[in-house]
């Protein structure tokens, strides 16, 4: 292909004499005070930069609205608990003591209870609570900019201040939901965050909005509200 498109633009009519004053010309610098007739590699760069540098700078990471979600949503599931049941986590009187066990004894982990009630709790508790739990800590942390080990690594430090600073003065402190917790929100909170991402995509302005409410409702009630992530 080289070839053809050699002999396609130099044809026979170039003469070597011809090639040899055409070289001089070029090589050649241009008379004093004579324009350019097109800017210069630098010229182009200096006017491309601003562009280039405004494509590249992004807003950093966000880390103080997924930590007042984090802290509005524990606050909310305390304080149904309290209500739903009163025994042991609206008993006020046993707060001390519970905190004292929670922070001299283990996580709870009792390995003959059936699988995923190792700490007592019901299923649905473990599983889907927990589950739902993660992944929307996870997910707001990713919705603000941060990558996937940084939101694995807040719903893991959320996790253990539910675990340890909301839920502690109720009951110990569970090793299973310490660690399924932010791994169920990596797996779940990472699809949601995928799908909400891929939504956009959608045409219809209703159907869209729709699909994300449906994806991230917390998140989108926020946004709605004025929260920058």
């Amino acid at each position: 292909m080289g070839g053809a498109v050699g002999r396609r633009c130099y044809g026979s009519a170039v003469t070597p004499a011809a090639v040899v004053v055409l070289s001089f010309r070029l090589a050649a610098p241009p008379a004093e005070g004579a324009a350019s007739a097109e800017p210069s590699r630098l010229d182009v760069a200096g006017a491309d930069a601003p562009a280039a540098a405004a494509r590249e700078v992004s807003p950093p990471p966000d880390v103080v609205v997924p930590a007042v979600h984090g802290l509005a949503l524990m606050t909310v599931m305390r304080a149904t608990e309290s209500v739903l049941w009163p025994d042991p986590f609206a008993r006020t009187q046993w707060f001390g003591a519970r905190y004292e066990e929670a922070f001299t004894k283990p996580p709870v982990f009792d390995a003959r209870q059936p699988f995923m009630r190792w700490d007592g709790d019901p299923l649905v508790i473990n599983v889907l609570g927990h589950g739902l739990f993660g992944s929307e800590l996870y997910l707001r942390a990713r919705q603000c900019r941060l990558g996937w080990g940084g939101a694995l690594a807040f719903a893991t430090a959320t996790s253990a201040v539910w675990e340890y600073a909301f839920e502690a003065n109720g009951v110990r402190p569970s090793a299973q939901d310490l660690v399924y917790t932010p791994l169920m929100g990596l797996a779940l909170g990472e699809a949601r965050y995928l799908l909400h991402r891929a939504a956009g995509t959608i045409e219809s302005s209703p159907t869209r909005s729709v699909v994300r409410a449906v994806l991230d409702p917390l998140g989108e009630l926020e946004r709605a509200a004025g929260a920058p992530c």
